[in-house]
């Protein structure tokens, strides 16, 4: 039991996902940081902060009130979400993929698949099939077939008992 706990553990998928939510989590305080002290700033150069500090377009509503479109916060959460996932993709996810393939290499393994034919071999393979299939048809109607029914003889459905 021990055993299959310590396989479970020592395969990349788990110790690949602890390190990144570790790691996305000190990444994320760094991002907003820098969010909060650039692009909200940005922003609030286009659009004045309400009193609640919001910057963005104020639309007023159907009642007459005042309703906020908070456009730095959701530009700071989109910043953010690309800077952690490009930072967890360049840090974990390639360097993982050149290990495995360094250790698939030493173990003698090649994944390389043969490759699949184009749209245009498989347009030409096509075309040549129709065209055999059209110089064999001729031939083929020509030649009489071996059974009691040939090509020749029209062939007539039996007629119906009467009653």
């Amino acid at each position: 039991m021990i055993r299959g706990f310590r396989d479970f553990i020592m395969r990349g998928n788990v110790i690949d996902l602890a390190v990144a939510v570790v790691i996305g989590g000190a990444f994320t305080a760094i991002v907003n940081a820098i969010v909060s002290s650039v692009i909200n700033p940005l922003v609030a150069l286009f659009y004045q902060p309400n009193a609640d500090g919001v910057a963005g377009p104020t639309l007023t509503g159907i009642y007459g009130q005042s309703v906020p479109f908070p456009l730095g916060d959701l530009i700071s959460a989109v910043i953010s979400f690309f800077a952690v996932a490009l930072v967890v993709y360049l840090v974990f996810v390639v360097p993982m993929n050149k290990w495995k393939e360094r250790q698939a290499a030493k173990a003698g393994v090649v994944e390389k698949a043969a490759p699949l034919p184009t749209e245009q071999e498989l347009l030409i393979q096509i075309r040549d099939l129709l065209e055999q299939n059209r110089t064999e048809a001729p031939a083929a109607a020509a030649a009489p077939t071996d059974g009691p029914l040939r090509r020749s003889q029209p062939t007539t459905p039996p007629a119906a008992p009467s009653a």
